[in-house]
């Protein structure tokens, strides 16, 4: 089905063209990336394989609870760029404008950062040809399957995600026959479960500490959400993706935890490796050469190739959407607001493409430069599930508040208002404390805290300088727009006309 309906509309709709499957492998794709196939050692490290296990399983809960919000309000309302649109409606315009322009510079400089990943992976087989070889013809891939259709963005997706998938199940299959002996030698049991401090090492403090490692690595989930603007049928598809985020995080994360703690011990120093370019001492290779698989480091680079590419595309994808929508709603310049008659907003699409690029070449020609544009973009999709929170929180209350029936919803989230207040906290005391050791030294390391906590201020900077300049106000819950009769062809200019007032 296509959003487009006549020759005049070719300039601002796009084309609802994702299936089901696309929608699904989405919100895998966008759950399952490097810090799983490299990050979790580390994780195992610091806390010891329970600690992990907790730490893990509780953001697991949390981004269930967050995407359940944002599926209720996607089924809803399908836009794309969907919660700094929900931002704007429900709570202030200015927050909405500043959750969209920091999400949108997040995934730009991510970009960048698996532009270069990509280089850096290559380099274990061809290590003589020039990175920046790899990184213009991986950019170039990227950018081609975002600007050929939606379509051609699903299908790369759903494959990358599908290879992602079949590893970690096939890995989990591996590790359980080796733990009992099966394969890799002599039974493994539940013994480096118990050795030294485990199965918690650090306590509190240091599962605290890798609560911000556990987030990046679930961070991507709301891919579907922003999604669900092209989706072939959102009220179906939209809730069947947001459903199982919960059963593949338990599966995925805490199964594939719970394998590397019981075969690794914690206290092993080859776990310390969770950097792209350390692909021999990722767990998962480690498990599977203890279970006897030869050429394990070049599958996993393969694997672990598919997941980057897999993550710039969606990258992409989300900045291009987000500029687009904000675009249209006049928080973006209007030329950005222009699709194709593929349905893709191509000058969204290049304008992202090229900061993207640029940020790229900032780490060939200064290291200090892109350091810094990376720790800017780091607490911002944290500060995004905060805004999914917040909005779903007044969604519901503006819903309520306006008479309108709760049986209506297409789907609605379980346990409101508990579920986006507990996410709300979890968030907070996640950025908050990301770097709390900059605090707990005896001396204050005001270097740290500037490169942990730069991205603060300039949210607080973008959010509070578009309210004085445009003078918004908190949206009155009996004002909040719903725009029910809008849904099918996403018209979002009507909740604008107040904007100013």
């Amino acid at each position: 089905m296509e959003v487009i309906n006549s020759e005049e509309n070719q300039t601002s709709h796009v084309k609802r063209n994702l299936k089901a499957r696309h929608m699904t492998m989405i919100a895998i794709g966008g759950s399952i990336g490097t810090g799983l196939f490299l990050a979790t050692g580390l994780s195992i490290r610091t806390a010891g394989p329970g600690g992990a296990l907790i730490a893990y399983g509780a953001i697991g809960i949390m981004v269930y609870f967050l995407m359940t919000s944002l599926g209720e309000m996607a089924t809803h309302m399908p836009v794309s760029g969907s919660f700094a649109t929900y931002a704007t409606r429900f709570i202030d315009p200015s927050l909405g404008f500043a959750l969209g322009w920091n999400y949108w510079f997040n995934w730009a400089i991510t970009l960048a950062v698996e532009i270069a990943a990509s280089a850096i992976i290559m380099k274990f087989w061809l290590p003589n040809v020039p990175s920046i070889v790899w990184s213009v013809l991986f950019l170039g891939l990227i950018f081609l399957l975002n600007a050929l259709s939606v379509k051609s963005y699903g299908e790369s997706e759903f494959w990358f995600s599908l290879v992602k998938v079949i590893t970690i199940i096939v890995f989990i299959a591996v590790g359980l026959l080796t733990i009992f002996g099966i394969l890799g030698g002599k039974y493994i049991g539940f013994k480096n479960f118990t050795i030294g401090h485990a199965p918690i090492s650090g306590g509190f403090l240091s599962i605290l500490s890798i609560f911000f490692i556990a987030g990046f690595s679930f961070q991507g989930t709301e891919l579907v959400g922003i999604a669900a603007g092209e989706s072939e049928n959102p009220d179906k598809n939209v809730p069947k993706a947001i459903r199982q985020v919960f059963w593949r995080i338990l599966l995925f994360y805490i199964g594939a935890i719970a394998v590397i703690g019981l075969i690794i011990p914690y206290t092993s120093n080859q776990l310390l490796g969770g950097d792209v370019d350390k692909i021999a001492v990722s767990p998962f290779t480690l498990v599977f050469e203890k279970a006897g698989f030869a050429f394990t480091a070049s599958v996993m680079n393969a694997v672990i190739l598919t997941s980057v590419l897999s993550c710039g595309t969606s990258g992409l994808y989300a900045s291009t959407r987000m500029l687009w929508s904000m675009a249209k709603d006049g928080q973006a310049p209007k030329f950005l607001q222009k699709v194709n008659r593929r349905g893709i907003p191509m000058n969204a699409l290049l304008v992202t493409a090229i900061i993207g690029a640029m940020a790229f070449l900032s780490s060939i020609f200064g290291d200090q430069v892109y350091t810094w544009l990376l720790n800017a973009s780091g607490l911002t999709g944290f500060i995004a599930w905060v805004g999914i929170a917040l909005s779903h929180y007044r969604f519901r209350k503006a819903y309520l508040a306006q008479g309108r029936d709760l049986n209506k919803l297409k789907y609605k989230a379980k346990w409101y208002p508990f579920g986006p207040l507990l996410a709300l906290i979890m968030c907070i005391i996640i950025i908050l404390g990301q770097n709390y050791q900059a605090f707990t030294n005896g001396k204050i390391d005001w270097y740290g805290i500037a490169v942990s906590y730069i991205g603060l201020p300039i949210f607080f900077i973008t959010w509070l300088g578009y309210k004085y300049a445009k003078k918004t106000k908190v949206i009155p819950l009996q004002q909040c727009s719903f725009d029910d009769e809008q849904n099918e062809t996403e018209d979002l200019q009507g909740h604008m006309t107040a904007f100013g007032k």
